[in-house]
């Protein structure tokens, strides 16, 4: 489910992520700015998502075996859900602690917020095109953007910040640029959060309506009932469908079968089906009763 080229570009975004992960921090602490150092720890979340989507793909990429017989393709989506679970943690961190600066800020060196700002958002940018070079769009892969893109909207928040706390003086401004970064943390995490558990609990595919695929069986020629239907996804980008069908007695129902399997993959894009086919019972008339012999 995943590729030799989707691990290569996931380990070049970690490095680089990595790399500029520690730059931000002892600029943080040397210019005493929570901006910088909430960046950081957002970015620390991004190494954590990368790291995770590759020990995901690795996982993925194992074919199925023993008891897992859908393989372990669902590893990415837990890893998904692992990374938006830990953006909401430190999201509240942040914000707690940009409250606390708001009430009482310290001297910010605005002139190093903007130079890491400005590197952090040309890290970022780099790390989003190595992401954006995986050749298969899952879960997995998205969740790790998103971790990444968030924190470019953040390095742009603490370059805006150092801007303004240079040209007005007010150190309250670092406390708001950090509070805008756990805004962003939240809304990640919380996407994260709920298209991973969709998933683990067997909901349908986004944009698929079970419904419209129920009326789309039972309308086929030849069927008479389609019932116990069930769409999920068995991980991003490997939905499936399962349902019991019931033909006219005369009809040939492995032909319908087929027909049904290509109209799911047309019109649907749905190519791992279940449908057990059966033919519906002919009507029996009256049993005919012998009549008594009562000679002899």
């Amino acid at each position: 489910m995943s590729s030799d080229a989707d691990r290569r570009w996931l380990t070049v975004a970690l490095a680089i992520v990595l790399g500029f992960m520690g730059v931000e921090i002892v600029a943080g602490i040397l210019a005493s700015s929570l901006a910088l150092l909430s960046d950081a720890a957002h970015m620390l979340t991004d190494a954590g998502a990368i790291g995770l989507a590759l020990v995901a793909a690795r996982l993925a990429a194992r074919p199925p075996r023993g008891p897992f017989t859908f393989g372990l393709g669902r590893a990415e989506v837990l890893s998904a859900q692992i990374n938006g679970a830990v953006l909401l943690v430190l999201a509240g961190v942040i914000a707690w602690e940009a409250g606390q600066r708001l009430v009482d800020p310290p001297e910010v060196e605005g002139a190093i917020v903007i130079v890491v700002g400005v590197a952090g958002a040309i890290a970022n940018i780099g790390s989003a095109w190595a992401l954006s070079r995986a050749e298969r769009r899952s879960l997995n892969v998205e969740g790790a953007m998103a971790h990444v893109l968030a924190d470019l909207y953040g390095s742009v928040a603490a370059v805006v910040a150092g801007v303004l706390i240079v040209i007005t003086g007010v150190g309250e401004i670092d406390g708001v640029a950090a509070l805008v970064v756990a805004a962003l943390m939240v809304t990640s995490g919380w996407r994260l959060l709920r298209d991973a558990s969709r998933v683990l609990l067997e909901a349908s595919p986004q944009g698929v309506e079970p419904e419209r695929i129920g009326r789309a069986l039972a309308a086929h020629r030849g069927v008479i009932e389609a019932h116990d239907l069930h769409v999920w996804e068995v991980t991003t980008g490997f939905p499936a469908v399962a349902a019991h069908i019931v033909v006219a007695p005369d009809e040939d129902c492995h032909g319908r079968r087929r027909e049904l399997q290509a109209l799911l993959s047309g019109e649907f894009g749905i190519r791992h089906t279940t449908l057990q086919v059966d033919h519906a019972v002919a009507p029996q008339g009256p049993i005919p009763i012998e009549p008594l012999d009562r000679s002899g």
